[in-house]
């Protein structure tokens, strides 16, 4: 009889189900399994629980084949456990943390190193089966080993905090630079953190969750500005000298926030869009050409990220725990997880789910 295990299967919206399948089968060659150790709720998991299928694929994906119901979870952490014959990156028991952009190898940006853009990207926990249970199989090529000083806890937060860390790459240099983040929850707060640790200089933070200004505050903002409270505009330019910030990182993805990520930076500023957005915005473009100002997108990280993450959490330059809100069992993840989170959202930042619970 095959053996089994408890795993977290989206069927259908509102139907996500804790249940027995089967452990995945030894690795494809170049593969490795995972024992994974926490794994954490994403935005997009909650999205596919309120209204999918979003980015679950309803017709085979074109590089993984999956489809349908879908074992979810991609920000995880955990132990190898087993590797395929070709793998020469990883070895059994190396404390790991993968990357979730499964990717062709072959295309135009990945043969530039861009895989986060693969033209066939497939995302762990959406485009193939994912971590929210106990083992776990994902290319070799996506797998990141954690250096000494990261624990587990905070390994589960490297995915996340790498897409911010990112965005802060593609700014460009920002020393001592004002820069304005639009939302606190994970993306905005590690972003917070990565410029900080780039020598950002005025860090200013758009909220309005009482709680997560609060954790804004313990991640280094120096300034938190509430939509509710003030015009954001006015406030950022008298906050610098008139003109706006040097930079903005949207990280909400909301039909006001994209083009308030442009308003609010000077001219030849550069604006940083971070956000998954459900919905287009309305937009001048005159914006653009008359005042220089740039719009870079981006989306998810490299592993040379997550190496970087790795580094600024070992030394301290940056810290997951703030932002850890709950941990809770496998068998709890709706009721505690995604029903806590529809239910208490500002209250929480990034709820730990633990499969050998």
């Amino acid at each position: 009889m095959a053996e089994t295990m408890k795993a977290a299967v989206w069927y259908d919206k509102k139907d996500i189900r804790v249940e027995d399948v089967a452990v995945p089968a030894p690795p494809k060659a170049d593969e490795v399994q995972i024992e994974v150790d926490f794994c954490g709720i994403c935005g997009s998991d909650l999205h596919e629980y309120l209204a999918g299928p979003i980015f679950i694929p309803t017709e085979p994906h074109p590089l993984t084949g999956h489809s349908g119901k879908t074992i979810l979870g991609h920000e995880f952490s955990g132990t190898v456990v087993a590797v395929g014959d070709a793998v020469k990156n990883v070895r059994v028991g190396d404390l790991v943390a993968p990357d979730a952009c499964q990717h062709c190898g072959t295309c135009i940006t990945c043969r530039e190193g861009r895989y986060n853009v693969c033209e066939s990207l497939a995302f762990t926990g959406l485009m193939a089966e994912g971590a929210f249970a106990k083992y776990v199989n994902v290319p070799a090529n996506v797998v990141f080993v954690l250096p000494e000083g990261v624990s587990q806890e905070a390994a589960a937060l490297i995915e996340p905090i790498a897409t911010g860390f990112k965005a802060v790459r593609q700014a460009g240099p920002i020393l001592g630079e004002s820069i304005v983040v639009l939302g606190a929850g994970t993306i905005g707060l590690g972003t917070l953190q990565c410029a900080k640790a780039a020598g950002a200089g005025l860090c200013i933070v758009v909220e309005m969750s009482a709680a997560r200004k609060k954790l804004a505050k313990e991640c280094g903002a120096d300034v938190i500005l509430d939509p509710t409270e003030c015009d954001i505009v006015a406030e950022v330019k008298k906050l610098t000298g008139g003109s706006g910030a040097d930079v903005s990182f949207e990280c909400i993805g909301n039909v006001k926030t994209g083009p308030l990520a442009i308003d609010v930076i000077r001219n030849n500023g550069r604006a940083i869009i971070v956000g998954i957005f459900e919905g287009p915005s309305e937009f001048n473009f005159f914006s653009l050409s008359a005042t220089d100002k740039r719009v870079i997108g981006t989306l998810a990280y490299t592993l040379d990220d997550f190496k970087g993450v790795s580094a600024l959490l070992a030394n301290g330059a940056i810290t997951a725990e703030p932002l850890i809100t709950g941990k809770i069992a496998l068998s709890d993840i709706v009721s505690k997880g995604f029903e806590e989170l529809v239910n208490n959202k500002d209250a929480h930042i990034k709820i730990l789910v633990d499969p050998n619970l």
